[in-house]
């Protein structure tokens, strides 16, 4: 469960039953913090993970999307009690005058191949769904499969996801976990796998990724934000779109490739998520005021 926010391409795990690592999390910059229930805390340690601390998980900065997670079916009662009590407080909150607490969302973990073979079910279930999420381990134990470096084993079931949410129209799509984190270059720079990993699955219509370690979600930020070459062109093209359109042009050129519809919408969507990251647009949007449709 998460906050209501679009923009999660860091979905950084936090084990809910380490005291160090939740006062950490008050300072971290991934887009999303979830609170692992699950994967992350042992047996014995998931009742004290999910005993009251409101103080520990509430950042003494505003992250962008603090979650819990969890995924096992014997947590339904968990998942209403939450939910309840979350409705509550935003009734309460209303009633008492304008809420500034964004509603909840879900985020549904596809682990196995019978949720594979759901993918639209479980898209509808729920108004508060907001993204899925492959977890990859899960599935590859529930296919007896081997994870190689390639990813190629999972190739079939990432570009199933990522379509179902796009259908979906879900705005959150993450990518599986890179196991790889500790620098293997003598500069410290992130490493390889991290990196291509976080290529492949943006190639593959994911704009996110889970994260097990703080030191990758700067790459990952960094992957699926807009590049700024990429910012750059998409604001000429819009600029240039919107003159074209007040002279009546459906389709231009820019710099000798065609522009039509399909192409301006791209491109206004990747000015709205530059902007969300935090670039200056309205700074680019000055530098370009006279581009014009060739």
């Amino acid at each position: 469960m998460a906050a209501r926010n679009t923009l999660r391409r860091s979905f950084l795990y936090v084990p809910g039953s380490s005291q160090r690592f939740l006062d950490k999390s008050r300072s971290l910059t991934a887009d999303c913090v979830a609170y692992d229930l699950e994967d992350s805390v042992t047996p014995h340690m998931k009742a004290e993970a999910r005993s009251p601390r409101a103080e520990s998980y509430r950042p003494a900065r505003a992250i962008g999307d603090p979650g819990t997670g969890i995924n096992s079916a014997s947590d339904v009662t968990f998942v209403t009690d939450v939910v309840n009590h979350t409705l509550a407080q935003q009734q309460q909150q209303s009633s008492s005058g304008p809420s500034t607490r964004p509603p909840i969302s879900l985020i549904a973990l596809i682990e196995t191949a019978k949720s594979l073979t759901n993918l639209t079910e479980i898209c509808k279930a729920s108004p508060l769904l907001q993204g899925l999420v492959f977890a990859a381990e899960d599935f590859a134990l529930d296919l007896s499969i081997t994870r190689t470096p390639s990813l190629t084993e999972f190739l079939f079931a990432r570009s199933a996801i990522a379509t179902a949410a796009r259908a979906a129209n879900l705005p959150s799509t993450i990518d599986l976990v890179c196991t790889a984190y500790k620098s293997d270059k003598a500069d410290g720079s992130p490493p390889a796998a991290l990196e291509e990993e976080c290529r492949d699955g943006r190639r593959l219509g994911f704009n996110g990724k889970q994260c097990i370690h703080p030191s990758q979600a700067k790459t990952a930020d960094a992957i699926f934000g807009p590049q700024a070459e990429e910012t750059l062109w998409a604001m000429r093209v819009v600029i240039a779109d919107e003159k074209a359109a007040a002279a009546g042009r459906g389709a231009w050129t820019l710099d000798g490739k065609m522009i039509d519809v399909p192409v301006a919408q791209k491109a206004r969507a990747i000015v709205k998520k530059a902007e969300a990251c935090g670039v200056d647009v309205a700074a680019l949007r000055e530098q370009w005021q006279h581009q014009e449709p060739e």
